[in-house]
């Protein structure tokens, strides 16, 4: 009888039904407003990124703005003039944007 009462003494009390859904909430509410929209934000890059076609105008994640004379497919590159007879080659996962450039040189 005794040990009976001492585990009926030693549950919790109340459950823990809302302790779970506070979290399942919580989860949710960091999935819709931060994951969902990077995760689309990712999408709309690659997908810009895939579009590129010779001539496109782009600008690089280190801010270097140039218009694409060739892709290389195999090794994922691009071959971006900078300015005239200037070519570089840059990885494509490096292009960020399009962007005017400006051709006063």
């Amino acid at each position: 009888m005794n040990a009976m009462f001492v585990m009926l003494q030693a549950q919790p009390q109340g459950g823990g039904m809302p302790m779970i859904l506070m979290l399942v909430l919580m989860f949710a509410i960091m999935w819709f407003f931060m994951i969902r929209p990077q995760q689309k934000k990712q999408k709309e890059i690659q997908n810009f990124r895939n579009s590129i076609v010779v001539g496109s105008q782009i600008v690089t994640a280190g801010g270097i703005y140039g218009v694409v004379k060739g892709i290389e497919e195999s090794d994922n590159t691009l071959t971006v003039e900078i300015a005239r007879d200037v070519k570089v080659k840059v990885d494509r996962n490096s292009v960020y944007a399009t962007a005017p450039v400006n051709n006063k040189a």
